[in-house]
């Protein structure tokens, strides 16, 4: 990777102090080096003290805004990704998974506009039953996680999106998915949506909302051993198609 002072002068920055220039460094260099996204606060430990890390990761984004790689805001995560226009020439590289079925494309979709949503809620919207072995596939994917347990007689379990989801589909925040009626235009969301039930909020973080209560211990682990710990029905449904 170039140096990030050599581009940062050949693309008309302002003059800078030797110390920012060798925190931009560093901060470069970290992230290059770091196998998955980084959030500002691990940035912030690894750098020297009292370094404000947003407005150098900014500065560091307009530096790589036309290369080939560009710095990425994932949620609340950053990591060096290749250019958008330019993936074509990585697909190659790209290990083809197994393809989600349309079930669970259309309950993916509605985890990523209704999160927090709990299992009933996801059938309410799509119409039918959704089997945990839809469930299981999306947490194996890593791109569906277990938020925590509604405060509601049952307490289900709660479902939410992950910053892999987000980097998988090349999102900053779940606030830059297409909107509702474009993914009702694809077939996605055929059903009509429950009352009360509402697009993501602007913020993306994974703090639990005030109807939520934090999983029960075991929770995550139980539905990895095939336990339903969200005590709901289970239906019948593939969820992967070859």
């Amino acid at each position: 990777m170039a140096d990030v002072v050599s581009l940062w002068d050949s693309s008309g920055g302002r003059a800078q102090n030797p110390e920012r220039k060798l925190h931009l460094r560093m901060a470069e260099a970290i992230l290059f080096a770091s196998r998955e996204p980084l959030s500002e606060a691990e940035l912030g430990r690894r750098m020297p003290e009292g370094i404000e890390i947003r407005p150098l990761l900014l500065e560091l984004q307009q530096v790589y805004a036309a290369r080939g790689v560009t710095l990425r805001r994932i949620g609340e995560h950053w990591a060096f990704r290749t250019a958008d226009d330019l993936r074509f020439l990585l697909q190659h590289e790209t290990v083809e998974q197994r393809k989600l079925s349309r079930a669970a494309l259309e309950t993916l979709s509605i985890i990523a506009y209704h999160q927090p949503v709990t299992r009933a809620e996801i059938e309410e919207i799509r119409g039918v039953s959704t089997s945990k072995g839809i469930m299981d596939v999306l947490l194996e994917t890593g791109w569906v996680r277990l938020r925590g347990r509604r405060r509601v007689p049952g307490r289900p379990v709660t479902f939410g999106t992950t910053p892999a989801f987000l980097d998988h589909f090349g999102l900053e925040a779940i606030t830059d998915l297409p909107g509702l009626a474009e993914l009702k235009g694809a077939g996605l969301l055929e059903a009509a949506i429950p009352a009360g039930m509402q697009s993501p909020e602007p913020r993306d973080d994974e703090e639990l909302h005030p109807d939520e209560d934090p999983l029960d211990e075991g929770d995550q682990t139980g539905f990895a051993d095939g336990e339903d710990p969200a005590g709901e029905e289970e239906a019948d449904g593939d969820a992967t198609r070859d």
